[in-house]
């Protein structure tokens, strides 16, 4: 009797163990933001493929819904998921977020009308703030919800104008109901080609960039276990930094010609 009580506890801690293994997976909403991301590119983009790999050197699955940015924001926030990504590091978010560890992004600055006659009057890598004063004349696009920099987000002296989304930005630059929109440079070369070549000869990217940015994910404070799941991102991702794998993932999906820099 105690050699089958004692099958029973096996298999009832086998079983414990087998159910605590299947809920091992993390919940996240992110958006359409190709090259980065996206329901329609190879394994949802490089981000994606990231965080998924990540999380599985961790002994985690990952199940991801796509949303408008700033509905994926506040699903987050309500710990509706686990988190958001991809996300640049914001002070303001540390109230509702954590963020992971970093990982590689890209340059930030401003689009234009290629006869739009303006250029910084100082280096804006050097004095972003003064360099964005000498602008104050023009309109500026940005998308609802989205970070940018913080000098740029912080600048209440130019006029900004909020599209739903960079593609709508990008169609109102042209049609010239806009002087600038704030773009993520490997964004805005990724909808040129793909859905508006019609619009390369007519605008470019102002340089130097704002800010060459990196990438986190985002843990929603109200989302259970958070800090464990920001603990297992953050060593699946040195990880994958260490033995290649993030690299190899960046020239898979095309990056390694934009030099981006690897930590």
């Amino acid at each position: 009797m105690k050699f089958k009580g004692v099958l029973i506890l096996l298999a009832f801690l086998m079983a414990i163990n087998t159910t605590m293994a299947a809920e091992k997976t993390v919940h996240f909403a992110t958006l359409d933001w190709e090259p980065y991301v996206g329901q329609n590119i190879k394994n949802n983009g490089y981000v994606t493929e990231i965080v998924i790999e990540a999380f599985k050197r961790s002994g985690y699955t990952t199940e991801i819904i796509f949303y408008p940015w700033a509905r994926a924001v506040r699903t987050a926030e309500y710990g509706e998921v686990d988190g958001i990504f991809p996300e640049y590091y914001d002070e303001g978010r540390k109230k509702s977020f954590v963020f992971s560890d970093p990982f590689p992004g890209g340059p930030v600055g401003l689009y234009k009308r290629k006869d739009t006659a303006a250029t910084y009057s100082v280096d804006p890598q050097t004095n972003q703030t003064e360099a964005l004063r000498g602008l104050a004349a023009y309109r500026f696009g940005v998308v609802r919800g989205y970070i940018n920099t913080a000098e740029f987000d912080a600048a209440d002296f130019l006029k900004k104008d909020e599209g739903f989304s960079d593609e709508i930005n990008i169609k109102k630059l042209y049609n010239r109901r806009i002087d600038f929109m704030f773009i993520d440079k490997f964004v805005a070369e990724h909808l040129i080609t793909d859905k508006f070549p019609e619009f390369a000869a007519e605008l470019e990217f102002m340089v130097p960039p704002l800010e060459n940015k990196l990438l986190y994910v985002a843990f929603s404070k109200q989302a259970a276990d958070y800090q464990e799941k920001l603990s297992a991102f953050n060593q699946g991702l040195a990880q994958i930094t260490a033995d290649g794998t993030l690299a190899a993932i960046i020239k898979r999906h095309g990056f390694e010609h934009h030099d981006i820099p690897i930590k």
